[in-house]
């Protein structure tokens, strides 16, 4: 039986019921009962440090935080000791950075990184080249959002290195060929790291099929806690790294003269770990797997395509990227003529109507595009029509309200 709007939406305390139409889905989503229910249960009930202890509390808390990783691995189609626990996407990203990048990119090497990238995938590799002597190279998208592998391979070049680029824009939601990027950098002996985060929250994604050196996303933008992250790399390549962080638990044995690291990955993960975030997510991953992607992506592409058809439709309104709806993965970035993105937001707000502005973490992508901010409406499934045609409603009146005719 396909599940109604209400069904979903008593799943969410927050938003069950309240009067809030919460459009900001790109930034974070709202945490549905179980989650927060398998996050109390872990507090109350198996709290203890994992990994270090013998006693059945700590057994049930190292047990609860690996059957985690077991789900995050099945969750994108990897093994669990390619799974590494992080705060987020952007720590995930910092720690590749850090231990891949310093440590295999020299001085003349190429980096190339996409436009198109959150902030989060677009500074460490900047912070990479400052301190190797490497060079950024950048690959620009189409004025639709789109970015043509054919370019890619233009770019790279004998010191290519590595390639950084999102799986989906957070400000176009627009999709990537990342299988086609991987096989151009490949064949050319190219690194290549993905941000995942606006994908696997919406559409089944597997590293083995993208074939992908490094992956990332975060669990708060898929229902779970804020606090944990998803960082994947090939095994290989995680065990030739150095550790990014050192401190208890990371370590195999220690003495005076000589350290040996922990197999991987908790040689990556150095202190007490965050146990009840990663039995949230553990929670995020079965709840989504509960309802499944093909719902899940099937109904926030028709909030979506709604949306997108009758915006295209209203004056004064210039949606940002592709000019059709199906490029745009539960994202639609826009600007209103007149109006600043400030403005527009705050009239949503009155109106108890949550959407973000600004520049989305992606000033590049928006420099490129001529613009230098936007408004940016984006869904998740517990979403409802209704809600998009309040948004739709006052999106409308936000000229007149201004006092603009």
């Amino acid at each position: 039986m396909t599940p109604t709007d209400n069904n979903i939406r008593a799943e969410f305390p927050l938003i069950n019921g309240d009067s809030i139409a919460y459009l900001d889905n790109a930034a974070t989503t709202q945490k549905p009962q179980c989650v927060l229910d398998a996050v109390n249960n872990y507090y109350v009930n198996q709290n203890a440090n994992p990994m270090r202890g013998l006693y059945e509390l700590s057994l049930k808390a190292t047990q609860a935080y690996e059957d985690a990783r077991t789900a995050a691995a099945g969750l994108i189609g990897a093994s669990p000791e390619e799974i590494v626990f992080t705060r987020n996407a952007t720590e995930s990203l910092n720690l590749i950075a850090y231990s891949y990048g310093l440590h295999n990119i020299k001085e003349g090497d190429e980096i190339i990184v996409s436009v198109a990238e959150h902030h989060s995938n677009f500074l460490p590799w900047k912070n990479v080249a400052e301190h190797t002597g490497a060079k950024v190279i950048y690959w620009d998208c189409e004025p639709d959002g789109y970015l043509n592998p054919d370019t890619l391979a233009g770019l790279i070049g004998d010191r290519t290195k590595l390639v950084a680029v999102t799986h989906v824009s957070n400000v176009l939601g627009r999709v990537n060929d990342i299988r086609a990027i991987a096989d151009i950098a490949h064949a050319h002996g190219v690194t290549v790291v993905c941000d995942g985060s606006q994908s696997v929250p919406h559409m089944k994604t597997d590293v083995r099929d993208l074939d992908v050196d490094f992956f990332v996303f975060s669990g708060h933008k898929m229902y779970a806690p804020m606090g944990i992250g998803v960082l994947y790399g090939r095994k290989q390549l995680l065990e030739s790294m150095p550790p990014f962080l050192y401190g208890g638990e990371m370590i195999e044995t220690v003495t005076k003269e000589r350290v040996t690291y922990a197999a991987v990955p908790h040689k990556f993960e150095a202190g007490t770990v965050n146990a009840g975030g990663a039995v949230g997510l553990h929670a995020a991953i079965d709840f989504v797997d509960r309802y499944g992607y093909e719902l899940i992506e099937s109904r926030e592409r028709e909030l979506t395509k709604h949306a997108f058809d009758v915006m295209s439709r209203m004056p004064y309104i210039t949606i940002i990227g592709s000019d059709k709806s199906e490029d745009h993965m539960g994202i639609i970035a826009f600007k209103v003529d007149g109006v600043h993105p400030h403005d527009v937001t705050a009239i949503f707000s009155d109106a108890d109507i949550a959407v973000r502005a600004g520049h989305h973490c992606a000033q590049p992508l928006h420099k490129h595009l001529g613009i230098m901010s936007s408004t940016r409406v984006s869904f998740a499934f517990y979403n409802t029509m209704d809600e998009i045609n309040r948004f739709l409603e006052v999106l409308e009146s936000i000229r007149s309200r201004m006092g603009i005719v």
